[in-house]
This record gives C-alpha cells, structure tokens and sequence, in this order.
C-alpha cells in the first residue's frame, strides 16, 4: 500500500490517529468474524440434519407412494411462513418463526383411512424442507458477511497498520534528522562565530 504524506508534524499526528482508530477496531472485528464463522457452522449443520430427516421422510413417503396416486396435492397447502430478523454480531439475519398450512376440507367417509397421517407427513416433509431451505439461505448471508469482515481484518492487519506504522517511523527518523541537523549547523556556526572573536 502506498500512503502519501507530507514529513511534518501535522502528516505524523494525523497518521497516528488512523492508526489508533484501526487498532482499536480490530479486535472488535476479529470478535464478529469469529461470532459469524460459529453462527454459519451452526446454519450448515442444521441444513445438514434437515437434509438428512428431508431423505428419511421421503423414504419412507416411497413406500406409499401408490397411495398418493389418489392422493389430491391441493389438500395441504402452505398459508403462511413467518420470519422475523434477529441480530448476530450486528449482521441481521433472517429467524424462522412459524409455518402455517392451509388443509383444505375433504370428506372424512369417502377419502381413505390412511388420508389424516398422509397430510400429517406431507406436512412435516413441507416443514422440513422450508427450514432446510431457510438455514441454506441464513449460512449464505452470514458467509457473505464474515468473507467481508474477514477481508476488512486482513487489509487492516497486514496491509494498513503496517503502512502506517512505517510512514509514521518514516516521519519520525526525517524529523530527528532534521533536528539532529539543525543542532550540528548551530554548533558550527557557534564555534565560527567563537573563532572569528579569538582573532
């Protein structure tokens, strides 16, 4: 990274005060990158376990999947997915609240006896699959956002604290230099000026 800055006083105070402010926010973003790395392991694990009881329960439905021939799909709709947002490290993030499923009326004589157990598990297979998809999508924002976080960790830490740290030490060797200069040509010119009086 080249930084531009003047060798001043001014330059110097200014670069500190940068420096300072990155300094104190690293921590802080190193707490959320982890908080976000623990809450996406979380959300892919859950899509995992879902996955799985999703493959289980479909299997199981196979086996009466002659059934469901006369099975009318329209039965079981799903009415309504409540989801609220809930903050995790300052990233709003998307929580599951509630599914609601519409059963429409049939006629408990005439369907089959196995009819209130098939709405019973294409529900849960319903309900399954939604928070299966809900976690997927809650890992994906909560990835993008600790990729970003951990990027704005690293410009910080290797790239601008390092580049601040040596244009400050940069100024501060010019300016002792200077003053180092400054005292050598006062002691030069005292020592003439001590000459020319001896004379």
């Amino acid at each position: 990274m080249n930084l531009k800055f003047q060798y001043n006083k001014t330059a110097q105070l200014q670069l500190i005060k940068q420096l300072s402010v990155r300094q104190r926010a690293l921590p802080t973003l190193k707490n959320k990158e982890s908080a976000l790395r623990l809450e996406v392991k979380k959300a892919r694990d859950q899509a995992l376990t879902l996955d799985q009881k999703v493959k289980e329960r479909t299997a199981e439905l196979d086996a009466f999947m002659k059934l469901f021939t006369e099975f009318d799909p329209d039965i079981v709709k799903i009415k309504n997915v409540e989801i609220k947002t809930r903050k995790i490290a300052g990233v709003k993030t998307p929580l599951l609240e509630n599914i609601e499923f519409e059963i429409a009326d049939y006629n408990l004589f005439k369907a089959p006896a196995w009819y209130p157990e098939g709405i019973a598990l294409l529900k849960e297979i319903c309900q399954l699959q939604i928070e299966r998809d809900f976690f997927i999508r809650k890992m994906h924002i909560l990835e993008q956002v600790r990729k970003k976080t951990t990027q704005k960790v690293n410009l910080y830490e290797k790239v601008q604290v390092p580049a601040f740290e040596d244009a400050i030490l940069k100024i501060k060797r010019y300016l002792e230099d200077e003053e180092n200069l400054s005292k050598a040509s006062q002691k030069i010119l005292k020592s003439r000026f001590e000459q020319e009086s001896n004379v």
